[in-house]
């Protein structure tokens, strides 16, 4: 296939592209590269794929629509992988309007440019925040969305929405993936893993939030990309599907795997709680299971080593920038 993939110098993005262009298909990579943390991580993101064939990178926003129609009319596009947006709870409180401009208004603005278009296949990346506060139990996608706690959250639920509406006025086949804390070599400087080992080789305090017992369901890259790229083969109606790793660990827990990998051990500065953080996630994924094949392969701990090594080898490849 030909597809398109918003956000495609991201974290995900480009690990997603090289498993689809080791699998035949040709990629249209769409990125605005902005400042929600350094753009050098994104180019070097992209210097990386340089060697391959079958790909072409369009700079710009989704939120322009001209932008759009002419990638549109330039290429005939079989489906759209939609990555593109300002992640993370914690700034989306400070600026959420600007959250709801992209997240919101930048999908309308697809969407409507794969209207135009006449493209059928889309996979749009939503996030486990939507799910709110939940003190146990595995999350499921029939569970209630409605109760989201941070302006993220909430973008990524109106978006949802709008991916349906697409799907009932012009049969548009929609599968919303609900990701669940995705980390990997490459993350995002500004998320917590990457971040905590940048502090444990440069022997800088880690500040935790809360009592060290919220728990995560941490999920490797590799598995979210198999999960993604699955869905854009066999994407068929409107399906909001979890992709998680089923097995959430405590931050303490998380802590005590990254001193182990690097041997290294720094002190923490215990903070409050921050607004917008949910205690608890834990993904529910029989139907990721029953509809891609979807199974999670790398444990958290082979995937903190993995990180690691990667970190060892590249000490300043996206992970030193913003800190």
């Amino acid at each position: 296939m030909t597809i398109l993939i918003t956000g495609g110098a991201g974290f995900i993005g480009h690990t997603l592209t090289r498993q689809l262009l080791i699998q035949g298909h040709t990629l249209l990579l769409v990125d605005n590269f902005n400042h929600s943390y350094d753009p050098t991580v994104k180019w070097q993101h992209i210097q990386d794929l340089w060697h391959l064939p079958n790909w072409s990178l369009y700079q710009g926003d989704i939120r322009d629509s001209e932008f759009l129609n002419q990638i549109f009319r330039t290429h005939s596009v079989d489906g759209v992988i939609h990555l593109a947006g300002l992640a993370g709870v914690r700034p989306s409180l400070q600026d959420p309007a600007a959250y709801f401009d992209h997240n919101v208004n930048g999908t309308a603005v697809l969407l409507d440019a794969m209207r135009i278009a006449g493209v059928k296949r889309l996979v749009f990346a939503s996030s486990s925040s939507v799910y709110g506060i939940r003190a146990g139990g595995t999350l499921r996608e029939t569970d209630s969305a409605e109760g989201s706690v941070s302006p993220y959250a909430s973008s990524k639920r109106a978006a949802e929405q709008l991916c349906l509406h697409h799907h009932h006025l012009h049969g548009l086949n929609v599968f919303c993936l609900r990701l669940f804390t995705v980390y990997g070599p490459q993350q995002r400087p500004d998320m917590a893993i990457a971040r905590f080992i940048y502090q444990l080789y440069n022997n800088q305090t880690i500040s935790l939030f809360g009592d060290g017992q919220s728990q995560r369901d941490y999920t490797y890259v590799d598995d979210i990309v198999a999960g993604i790229s699955r869905a854009i083969e066999r994407v068929k109606g409107y399906e909001i599907i979890n992709l998680g790793s089923a097995n959430p660990v405590t931050l303490l827990e998380l802590i005590a795997l990254l001193e182990n990998q690097t041997k290294r051990r720094v002190p923490i500065e215990w903070l409050t709680e921050q607004p917008g953080d949910v205690p608890y996630t834990h993904a529910a994924i029989e139907k990721a299971s029953w509809l891609l094949g979807y199974r999670p392969a790398t444990d958290l701990k082979e995937g903190l080593r993995k990180m690691v090594s990667s970190y060892q080898q590249h000490p300043a490849n996206g992970i030193t920038t913003s800190l």
